[in-house]
């Protein structure tokens, strides 16, 4: 018979796995498009399936009662906010992977590393299953949870903690490459942490929201988009400055120029999207990006960005990039940071991610919509 490993995630990418069944091992390798691999590959009617937030690898001739031990390795971003880091790693097993309890013991074991990349304290904010701190390490920390269960995990594991900062600190994380990897190569990662001090001058921002109104927004999307974008309006301070772009076949603004924030423009600007987020047309992206850069070619000392939110796959993806990048260029050290936001497993993921590569801007996405 077959066996099939599936895994779900929200946010990280695969970086492989070994699966070892009686005296039979087997491994995932990245192969060229045209099958060109270093590595002699085994063709077998059973296989893998990597899609966005979801990865399935089956394994052939599994002989009843054999032990299985897989191994999966993959990477992911550790979120950070109001002080606080988290994370959120796949652990749930569905119902009907369970042994019967009277013939098997189940036994949940999880080995927890932290390497915090600071001397400052480190202390625990929370976690999906009970923990036990064993040792520190200078910057590192073990964690322990090891119990006999009636049933395998129906929860991811969730971790989070703080690390205490009265002022800007930071550091530096090595990881080195692991076995089997594709990609040999080390890497680091350089981090700042903003601390709490309350006195420290702010700049003032000059941000172009862009928004998708084509008619794949029609519904549940548009008004989760009108609403964050309102919340966001009404979180920027005095001083800031805004505008609102939407497109599809057509490019509307709330403004023809950056308008100063206060509470009569932040008014202003919830109704004008009460009024014209209205999901109709196909997409056109390239016109709001260049009406977003030229309307943050004067901002007036403040630090410009642009967020663009779509839905929607693009056709010139790389006319878009190389001619974003070009202008980006030509404005030197004040060009204006580019975020994106993808909405649907639809959306062309991928040029939202070079787009805000281009821009030294965050990706992000939400696929349930």
């Amino acid at each position: 018979t077959e066996h099939s490993f599936q895994l779900f995630w929200r946010n990280g990418s695969i970086l492989g796995a070994e699966v070892t069944v009686g005296k039979k091992s087997y491994n995932t390798h990245v192969v060229d498009v045209d099958g060109n691999s270093p590595v002699k590959i085994v063709k077998t009617e059973s296989g893998g399936i990597l899609k966005s937030q979801f990865f399935q690898l089956t394994i052939p001739q599994v002989v009843g009662g054999e032990d299985i031990f897989a191994t999966i390795r993959w990477s992911q971003k550790l979120l950070y906010d109001n002080g606080q880091f988290s994370v959120d790693i796949p652990f749930r097993f569905p119902h009907y992977v369970n042994p019967l309890p009277k013939l098997f013991t189940k036994k949940e074991k999880i080995q927890l590393t932290v390497n915090s990349g600071v001397s400052k304290e480190v202390l625990l904010q929370g976690t999906s299953h009970p923990l036990k701190e064993k040792t520190r390490q200078g910057e590192k920390l073990f964690f322990l949870h090891e119990a006999v269960v009636e049933n395998w995990s129906i929860k991811d594991f969730t971790f989070s903690y703080s690390v205490y900062s009265g002022d800007v600190s930071g550091g530096v994380l090595v990881q080195r490459s692991t076995l089997r990897d594709y990609d040999d190569r080390d890497i680091f990662s350089i981090f700042l942490l903003p601390g709490n001090n309350q006195k420290r001058k702010i700049f003032r921002k000059a941000v172009v929201f862009i928004v998708d109104t084509s008619g794949s927004m029609q519904g549940k999307p548009i008004e989760n988009v009108k609403n964050a974008i309102s919340t966001a309006v009404s979180e920027l301070e005095e001083g800031d400055y805004f505008n609102i772009v939407t497109f599809n076949d057509e490019l509307h603004s709330f403004s023809s120029c950056l308008e100063k924030v206060n509470g009569k423009t932040t008014e202003n600007a919830i109704n004008w999207m009460n009024l014209n987020f209205v999901a109709q047309g196909g997409t056109d992206i390239m016109h709001p990006l260049t009406e977003a850069l030229a309307l943050l070619s004067n901002s007036d000392g403040a630090l410009p960005q642009i967020f663009l939110v779509t839905d929607g796959s693009v056709e010139d993806e790389r006319n878009i990039c190389r001619t974003v990048k070009t202008q980006l260029t030509n404005k030197g050290s004040i060009s204006p940071r580019i975020s994106t936001f993808g909405l649907g497993s639809y959306c062309n993921h991928y040029f939202l991610r070079m787009l805000a590569s281009i821009g030294k801007g965050h990706y992000d996405a939400a696929f349930d919509t």
